[in-house]
């Protein structure tokens, strides 16, 4: 499988943003609410996107998205799949605000009738993508068999990516000073909390397309990461999201 499709606006990219908004992303991270650093990490990365559309004047519709914010339910912040430059025309996306549990299992399945629904006109798109924001274990049912499910379905570009962002202290065994330098999270990393060893499995290998894309904007994360990330810091926060808009183009 190549992933090597690029988003244009006749064959535009599918990311679906999955993020918990659960009643501890009130907790603080470098001084600041778990929630309104992922809040302002998420218009940046549309803004980039919008950025990355942009011919002349005019956003092209080169990327299609769904953010879609959980607790104990799944709230759709923008009504569907959206194509980037309606998004662009709307200002900017609705704030996130803290809920109370975290059904995880419940968020992928939305993801996953996304999926079902949007595949059969993606044959000669870029392979979707699921972004999804966590900082604690989930309540409910088990998400990993989910998201086994959405990792096997494909499209001739290849099968849909995961992509993992922990939002806590504990993700890994000593905090990464250098995301620059930083060389990604490997399937035998080792991590002490076992929560994100399950993370792990549930994230794809980035691939190539991906890992050239990020090359040049300065990182060196080596091949055959994970798309996962340990977000310690909001420096991680900003490289996981980067990272799910590297779409070749």
């Amino acid at each position: 499988m190549s992933y090597t499709v690029q988003a244009t606006g006749s064959t535009p990219a599918l990311l679906i943003y999955l993020i918990d908004i659960s009643g501890s992303m009130t907790l603080e991270l470098e001084g600041q609410r778990r929630m309104d650093i992922v809040n302002e990490g998420l218009q940046t990365i549309i803004r980039q996107i919008v950025y990355r559309a942009t011919k002349g004047s005019k956003v092209s519709p080169r990327y299609r998205i769904a953010i879609l914010a959980y607790s104990d339910e799944v709230y759709d912040l923008l009504d569907g799949v959206k194509s980037i430059d309606r998004i662009a025309n709307r200002g900017s996306v609705p704030p996130l605000y803290p809920k109370r549990f975290t059904d995880t299992a419940k968020a992928f399945k939305q993801a996953e009738k996304i999926l079902q629904s949007e595949l059969r006109n993606m044959e000669h798109c870029p392979a979707p993508l699921i972004c999804h924001m966590t900082d604690g274990i989930y309540t409910g049912e088990d998400p990993e068999p989910i998201v086994e499910r959405i990792k096997a379905m494909s499209i001739p570009d290849g099968q849909v990516l995961v992509e993992n962002i922990f939002i806590t202290e504990d993700a890994s065994t000593s905090r990464i000073r250098d995301t620059r330098a930083w060389k990604g999270m490997m399937p035998d990393s080792f991590v002490v909390d076992p929560y994100s060893e399950k993370l792990k499995r549930m994230s794809s290998i980035i691939p190539e397309s991906y890992r050239e894309m990020m090359m040049e904007s300065g990182y060196s994360v080596q091949k055959g990461a994970l798309m996962m990330l340990p977000g310690t810091s909001k420096d991680l926060i900003s490289l996981g999201l980067q990272m799910s808009a590297s779409t070749p183009m």
